[in-house]
């Protein structure tokens, strides 16, 4: 209010002229109860008789105010001139919002200024203007009825005593069918009448604001007044109708959103889960060639060691040829055991190249299990490390065997005789032990080609366990895409997202699955083939050691320590065995460690999909149950609509009756006024 204060007399000092002391005073005075939130927010001069100057001073105070919200100027002789520069200062005025004029005899310039104030102001929400005259003149009423149409903010309006007639009356009804912002209109004690009531009465049935509408003192019918408070009775329910419909509205919409908000969350959690396993599978893939690559240049060392191995082999044959030309009494028992050494290498390279083969089984399975290739590759390693120490020991012993050629020719001559009875019983030893090679081998084949057939049958089950999963759970993303119709396509969006990239995982799934059943069903008929082929060899050798078993009595010597290698490998490919059978063990516990961990994953997925069905359940019980009472509001609105409608109805009847009457009593009174005296 002080800022108000200062702003007043500053404005009276530029305009020249002295302040009215009254005005001052007043001033002054709320100054000192300022300190309350209603004395630094309203104006009351009422009971100041005002000047023009005063006036507009005020109106250019008021312009610019962000203070005052409540303005009371009743009774203060504004007259047409100071009421027009007031309402002007007032137009462009954002914080006000109870105006008061009453009993200052604004007439037409008053009515003209404020119909343009309620044109430009979009604040004002309470106008009174009591014992005015603003009907007086149809011009200026009419246009205030204009502004007060495009007003958008005025809910209030106090027109007593203001001489409105029935055309102001139809102006007013105008107003009605135009304005749906005002609610309370008061039109007591004026000159409305007959003509002016049935005009309002047909205003406000088109009007869906207005709850409350005083006629008294207008001289207007009380049928009239009747179907008025009948048709403020139906705004007044329709606006509790409404209200409530748009808190239960708010309050559908609140839970709507509240539940696309948890099905977002949902889906998320669910996008990020699978995000999250992408990315692992990836590392393990990234890991997996990382370690196929190390084992694939581990296999290329080992490659170019046999090849050492056999051009080593190539060199010692060389050197073999050397003696038996040197030695050519004993040229071709030499000969022959350099056809049996020959025999061996062949068998030594076969037996490599099955190792070599077994590797490549391995790789395969290690492919399937990517957290024991690290185990794995060390292991290969290490049988790297001995082969090279066995090839060092096999270069050794090649040396010493020409060694031991050299001095065992001078020796031959004289075991010649001691060695046939020791030969039989090495014949016998030797055709136990190829048998029981044999025996072994083929025991080894059989439990390969079980665990190869037991691992196919896991694949096939397993494949035809994610297939069931995979269609599973296209048709739970169908019941949520059905479910989900009604919300938004966002969410359509979503799913259509998530369903593509699931099936896009399982066809990858699948693939590589199909890929390692591939590559499982080569390796079995590579080692299927390999057995044929060692079956095969094994024949040739019992061929060869029956035509040989007559020349084998000049090399029994050469025999022994060749049969003692052979024994010594044999143990070297049981301890090997012995060592593949415990990775095989070691491969099939990492297995049932992923197939258990794989396990808790479906649990997990069957909860996620347990909560997603309740949620749905709940989302539509939630949703039908919001449909039933939208339905029933629809149903109480269009009843609501009949009964208007039959009100409007029986008005229109009573209305006709009425006009009617009142024409047959017009007519009657008229022809006994004309008709001639007896």
């Amino acid at each position: 209010m002080e800022d108000f204060r200062r702003t007043f007399l500053r404005l009276s000092k530029e305009s020249g002229g002295e302040p009215q002391e009254s005005v001052l005073t007043h001033l002054h005075e709320a100054r000192g109860v300022a300190g309350t939130p209603a004395g630094s927010t309203r104006l009351d001069l009422s009971g100041h008789s005002l000047s023009t100057e005063t006036c507009a001073t005020l109106g250019r105070a008021l312009n610019n105010d962000t203070a005052l919200t409540e303005v009371v100027l009743s009774d203060c002789m504004l007259g047409e001139e100071g009421a027009k520069l007031l309402i002007n200062g007032l137009c462009c005025n954002a914080t006000v919002r109870f105006l008061d004029l009453k009993g200052n005899n604004l007439r037409g310039s008053g009515a003209e200024a404020l119909g343009k104030l309620l044109v430009r102001n979009k604040t004002i929400r309470r106008l009174v203007l009591e014992w005015n005259a603003l009907g007086m003149w149809d011009e200026a009423f009419s246009i205030f009825c204009e502004g007060l149409a495009t007003n958008c903010s005025l809910a209030q309006l106090d027109l007593r005593n203001n001489q409105i007639t029935h055309q102001g009356a139809a102006e007013l009804a105008m107003v009605l069918k135009r304005n749906s912002v005002l609610q309370e209109l008061d039109l007591r004690w004026n000159n409305i009448g007959l003509l002016g009531g049935r005009a309002l009465l047909e205003g406000l049935q088109q009007n869906r604001s207005v709850i409350r509408l005083e006629m008294a003192g207008n001289n207007v019918p009380s049928d009239t007044i009747k179907a008025l408070d009948q048709a403020i009775a139906h705004n007044a329910d329709r606006m509790n109708t409404l209200r409530e419909s748009r808190s239960k509205t708010q309050v559908l919409s609140k839970e709507i959103q509240i539940l696309k908000d948890e099905k977002s969350r949902q889906y998320m959690n669910l996008m990020d889960t699978i995000d999250k396993q992408r990315d692992e599978m990836g590392r393990s893939s990234r890991n997996a060639t990382l370690r196929l690559g190390q084992l694939q240049e581990a296999l290329h060392e080992r490659k170019s060691t046999v090849n050492s191995l056999t051009a080593k082999l190539h060199m010692s044959e060389a050197a073999l040829a050397l003696s038996e030309q040197k030695v050519q009494s004993l040229g071709e028992q030499l000969s022959r055991a350099q056809q049996d050494r020959a025999e061996l290498k062949e068998r030594q390279a076969r037996e490599m190249q099955k190792e070599v083969e077994e590797n490549t089984l391995r790789e395969a399975k290690l492919h399937k299990d990517m957290q024991a290739v690290t185990e794995r590759n060390h292991q290969l390693q290490h049988k790297v490390d001995e082969l090279e120490r066995r090839c060092k020991l096999q270069q050794e012993h090649v040396f010493e065997l020409k060694q031991e050629l050299t001095n065992s020719t001078a020796e031959l001559k004289l075991r010649l005789a001691q060695t046939e009875e020791r030969l039989d019983v090495e014949k016998r030893r030797s055709k136990q032990a190829l048998v029981d090679l044999d025996a072994l081998r083929q025991k080894e084949i059989d439990h390969v080609t079980r665990h190869l057939e037991d691992t196919e049958r896991s694949m096939q089950e397993r494949i035809l366990k994610l297939e069931g999963q995979r269609i599973h759970l296209e048709e739970e993303l169908s019941k949520v895409k059905a479910a989900g119709v009604a919300e938004r396509a966002q969410a359509e969006e979503e799913l259509g997202k998530v369903r593509a990239q699931v099936r896009l995982e399982e066809q990858q799934n699948l693939s590589s699955l199909e890929e390692k059943l591939r590559v499982l069903r080569q390796s079995r008929d590579e080692s299927q083939h390999l057995c044929t082929q060692q079956k095969q060899t094994i024949a040739d050798l019992h061929a060869k050691l029956g035509q040989q078993s007559v020349e084998m009595d000049a090399i029994k010597r050469r025999m022994d320590e060749l049969q003692q290698d052979l024994s010594g490998k044999d143990q070297e490919k049981v301890a090997e065995v012995s060592r593949v059978r415990v990775e095989l063990q070691e491969q099939i516990g990492h297995l049932q460690a992923e197939r258990t961990a794989q396990g808790g994953l479906k649990e997990k997925i069957s909860a996620l999909e347990r909560e997603i069905k309740v949620l749905s359940s709940n989302h539509r019980e939630a949703l039908l149950d919001k449909e039933s009472e939208i339905s029933s509001l629809l149903e109480r609105l269009r009843m609501r609509d009949g009964e208007i409608q039959r009100m409007r109805e029986d008005e229109a009847q009573r209305a006709s009756a009425l006009h009617s009457a009142i024409l047959t009593y017009v007519q009657g009174s008229s022809m006994g006024h004309f008709s001639p005296k007896k």
